[in-house]
């Protein structure tokens, strides 16, 4: 199995303002050998490594992290792709083979930003280096990465976390109606991960999960859904092995191939592990 979403860190409270005082069970280090013993009771036998940091220091720093511990199989970086020379910083990286794909923070953009010619030229370039690009928004943000996914048709994206329905009012008729949308692109995944953060952190109800759960694997199914935890961020609601568990039971009925596709073929597919 592949935990398509983690996350490592050594925190630093400047860098990483995003990380409030309300988080306080993330403001810390968190590296692989906090998850090896999870993974291992799981038996989950690798992660992608996905960037939490907008700088291209935080490709190195996992690289290295990856070059020490087998169960990164990739990582998901982070370069400008609105910059002049992103063609020369892209074969820069693909000397990394670890390096499967890029992100940018994308829910801390506006609707100028995420729809802007350069960066659509930039994820562009991607697909001349053979990388993904993992979409990070909001929900009220999904009609403009439609918009900019029909740019690049042919381009392999990742909707991260679901695109961040609003889990804890429930409100999801606009966002079923995206994610319908959005699907209809075979080129466009999606990673069920990071729903309990969206949720109310203590009191969230397992109904109001499988509520999303139900809209992404109609239209997505399995063979474009990936499992993903968003670890450690999940930890500000509940344990790591909480998460697994209820995707678990919400697919405890799913024939061994769409299990497979899940927690497995999914993942290994669009990263090419």
């Amino acid at each position: 199995m592949i935990d398509a979403h983690v996350h490592f860190w050594n925190f630093d409270p400047i860098r990483d303002s995003w990380i409030n005082e309300e988080m306080n069970a993330i403001r810390k280090d968190f590296s692989p050998k906090n998850l090896i013993r999870t993974f291992n009771d799981l038996q989950i036998t690798g992660c992608i490594a996905v960037q939490a940091n907008q700088t291209e220091s935080e490709n190195d720093f996992l690289i290295t992290l990856a070059e020490q511990n087998d169960i990164i199989k990739g990582i998901v970086g982070w370069v400008d792709l609105k910059s002049e020379n992103l063609e020369e910083r892209l074969k820069y990286w693909s000397a990394f083979k670890k390096i499967k794909g890029w992100r940018h923070v994308l829910q801390a953009e506006n609707a100028d930003f995420i729809l802007a010619d350069d960066f659509a030229n930039g994820i562009k370039l991607l697909q001349k280096f053979g990388y993904t690009y993992d979409l990070l928004c909001y929900h009220n943000q999904l009609h403009n990465i439609i918009k900019l996914v029909d740019k690049i048709p042919n381009q392999s994206f990742v909707l991260d976390h679901c695109g961040k329905p609003d889990v804890k009012s429930q409100n999801l008729k606009t966002w079923s109606a995206n994610i319908k949308t959005l699907a209809q692109n075979p080129n466009v995944c999606c990673k069920i991960s990071a729903l309990l953060v969206e949720a109310d952190w203590k009191n969230w109800k397992e109904i109001e999960i499988f509520n999303c759960f139900d809209v992404i694997f109609e239209h997505f199914g399995t063979e474009r859904i990936m499992y993903g935890s968003d670890w450690p961020v999940v930890l500000l609601s509940r344990p790591y092995n909480d998460w697994f568990k209820l995707v678990t039971k919400y697919t405890s009925n799913f024939s061994i191939q769409e299990k497979q596709n899940l927690f497995l073929n999914t993942a290994s597919s669009f990263y090419k592990l």
